[in-house]
């Protein structure tokens, strides 16, 4: 009884600090000020993929050669202790026009122990070490975020970048092909941001889901660009029940 009480404690006190799905009103918040970003609203026909976790020493190069096939560029949110493992695969993503966004250094979720500040630092330090150039985007491990995140990132020079939570493909937890390709499919609209993830823990269903998903989307006719491109079309979208 004890044990239960206590991790309901923690749970409760977890939720009071840190948001994964914020509500219209939340949402609205941020993005009013300026500060998160899910989507943009646009009449182009554009849309971001982008990746999380990596690099991953053979699904990266896999991912990046079917970038290259159907000439999409994307952004990819790199873990520090993952780059300082692959500092070669960063240097590809950067020399194929891709853009690099910061995730922390070691995928720490927010939380009072973890000293988020020092993880972005320490991922920042070691993405310049390896190819000279300095992100402009962070986004939070699992989402997770507060007011005083929000606040610290926008202070280090960082805008905060969600997805579109229609969007969010779930292929860490390898849900079956289909499924990843159906959800990206059925609910891609223009100024979206696709949640994919290069670095998964055991086999991958993401590249197998991307041989189907980018010939189609390009025949729709959408054009795929970095989270920071995707920025210069609008302005975030106004938060609205879906």
């Amino acid at each position: 009884m004890r044990i239960f009480v206590t991790v309901v404690v923690f749970l409760l006190a977890f939720q009071s600090v840190a948001t994964a799905a914020p509500n219209k009103k939340d949402r609205a918040y941020y993005e009013n000020r300026g500060e998160v970003v899910w989507e943009i609203m646009t009449d182009e026909k554009v849309i971001a993929l982008t990746f999380d976790d990596g690099p991953h020493p053979v699904y990266t190069a896999q991912i990046l050669d079917l970038l290259k096939q159907y000439e999409a560029k994307a952004t990819f949110f790199v873990v520090g202790n993952k780059v300082k493992m692959n500092p070669d695969l960063l240097k590809r993503e950067v020399n194929e026009g891709h853009e690099l966004a910061n995730h922390t250094y070691s995928h720490a979720y927010l939380s009072r122990k973890n000293n988020l500040k020092k993880e972005i630092n320490k991922a920042e330090e070691i993405i310049y070490e390896t190819t000279g150039r300095r992100c402009q985007l962070f986004r939070p491990p699992g989402g997770f975020y507060n007011e005083n995140l929000v606040a610290m990132v926008k202070q280090e020079g960082y805008k905060m970048i969600m997805w579109t939570w229609q969007l969010d493909t779930k292929d860490w937890n390898t849900p079956g092909v289909d499924k990843i390709v159906n959800r990206v499919l059925k609910n891609s609209r223009n100024g979206n941001i696709v949640l994919f993830h290069d670095y998964v823990e055991g086999p991958t269903q993401t590249i197998d889901a991307l041989k189907l998903i980018l010939p189609e989307l390009k025949n729709r006719g959408f054009k795929f660009v970095t989270v920071s491109e995707l920025l210069n079309y609008k302005k975030a979208i106004p938060a609205k029940v879906r």
